[in-house]
């Protein structure tokens, strides 16, 4: 399962980036308001650090706005990808942009019936809101393996993409399902670090080197000598 970072915040990117995980990213206005900046640089810098897809949402209530806002998105970087609401108009937008060469994340998708009509419009992605669902006491677990099941069905090419995700299980229910992507806040990345025994292992691991210093010389000749 590929992992995106949800967010409008470059700095985020920047520090989960260097992780070496990320294959992408997804942002929407909600994000982008919260952040200084004008948004079409935001995502430009988001698009460099993870030099993959980058979802831009538009904001249009209809087709034709959609499709105009999409193809003027995409002129910001070759690794945009057009995000549009799911409903009537955001099926007739998909199908247009992905026609003319467009990716597109189909949004706010809450049922398998809502996931087909999308992935048959041509949508690249299919995002899935696991943390929506589970507000509304919907087993988001359970949508989201027959939204897996229903495409792998129709074999179908657009990517399940489990979004809205609150925590770390989220994280291992998706991937255990067989999601293709996982677009994921920074506090959840952190979450995912921390384990105790990690912690107390990196802890008794530190302790035991510094007890024999000649091992810290003789790791720093080894650096020396390789650089030399």
């Amino acid at each position: 399962m590929e992992l995106f970072i949800d967010t409008g915040a470059v700095s985020e990117v920047e520090e989960i980036a260097a992780w070496g995980v990320l294959s992408g990213a997804t942002t929407n206005p909600s994000l982008l308001a919260k952040e200084d900046g004008e948004p079409g640089d935001i995502i430009r810098k988001i698009a460099n650090l993870v030099n993959g897809p980058t979802s831009a949402e538009v904001v249009s209530p209809d087709a034709e706005g959609m499709i105009a806002e999409g193809q003027a998105l995409r002129k910001l970087h070759e690794h945009v990808t057009v995000k549009v609401p799911f409903g009537p108009e955001g099926l007739k937008a998909t199908r247009a942009l992905t026609d003319d060469g467009a990716m597109v994340n189909m949004t706010l998708v809450f049922s398998p019936n809502q996931a087909l009509l999308a992935a048959s419009a041509g949508a690249t992605f299919v995002s899935c809101f696991m943390g929506r669902l589970d507000d509304i006491s919907v087993d988001s677990a359970k949508v989201l393996e027959e939204i897996c099941d229903v495409l792998r069905a129709r074999d179908l090419d657009s990517k399940v993409l489990a979004a809205s995700i609150r925590h770390p299980e989220h994280m291992v229910v998706a991937a255990s399902l067989g999601c293709d992507i996982a677009t994921v806040p920074a506090k959840v990345f952190h979450q995912m670090l921390n384990h105790p025994l990690t912690t107390e292992g990196a802890a008794k691991f530190e302790e035991d080197w510094k007890s024999r210093p000649e091992f810290g010389e003789w790791l720093g000749g080894l650096v020396a000598a390789d650089k030399g």
